[in-house]
């Protein structure tokens, strides 16, 4: 498979994001979405603390030593070289998304600080890496929402209810911090995450119907109110 696959997500709700985000920008965006998902499926699927380290650690080498060296024949940081990394964005700063993952193999379940760090190591930098392949600077206030969103995503990735209310106690100060601010057009698809993981962060629910008629609803009145 080359650099030119074009993949898509797999979470039904970032890829109706996706749909929204310029042509020319989508393969940048949907390939940083998809290393999250990539990151987040070796904390899913891993068993034993030490091997989910291990290949947490070849994703953070791999994608620092694009900075160095061409891609290796895998489809991922093939896509990444061809689409994010000539928008000046490295190697080194997309190996930091490893980070937050990693915090979630050190308690089972995650302690409190474990929770809160993943937020700002996997939600802020995602959020900004976006905002910068959407309009070619960081934003603070999608940074904000960032950590926010990924704290709410994480609640609903924990087994563990008093976690899973941690992490949503967390995610709704965060995003507090950008509730009734209008966001600007052109960042818009990351808005529309956020105001679901406002949502989110209010439900008590255990599971989320990713996809159903209200949260479209949602997220499609936020891209056109940028509320």
């Amino acid at each position: 498979m080359t650099s030119d696959s074009h993949e898509g997500v797999a979470d039904p709700e970032r890829a109706l994001m996706l749909a929204y985000v310029p042509a020319e920008k989508r393969p940048a965006l949907t390939t940083l979405w998809r290393l999250d998902e990539r990151l987040g499926g070796v904390v899913g699927s891993t068993r034993e603390t030490m091997i989910g380290h291990i290949r947490l650690a070849w994703w953070r080498e791999a994608l620092e030593a694009l900075d160095m060296k061409g891609a290796p024949a895998e489809p991922l940081l093939r896509d990444v070289a061809a689409h994010i990394l000539p928008k000046g964005i490295s190697g080194a700063e997309l190996a930091e998304l490893e980070a937050g993952w990693a915090m979630l193999l050190e308690t089972d379940p995650p302690d409190p600080e474990a929770i809160a760090a993943h937020g700002r190591a996997r939600g802020r930098p995602l959020f900004s890496l976006a905002a910068r392949l959407l309009v070619g600077s960081e934003d603070e206030m999608a940074a904000i929402a960032g950590e926010g969103w990924a704290l709410a995503d994480l609640s609903y990735r924990l087994l563990d209810p008093a976690g899973r209310t941690m992490a949503r106690r967390l995610a709704a100060e965060r995003l507090r911090g950008v509730a009734g601010r209008r966001w600007p057009a052109p960042l818009r698809p990351l808005g529309m995450l956020a105001a679901l993981a406002r949502r989110d962060a209010a439900s008590e629910a255990a599971v989320r119907r990713q996809g159903a008629p209200g949260r479209v609803a949602r997220m499609l009145a936020h891209r056109f109110t940028g509320r």
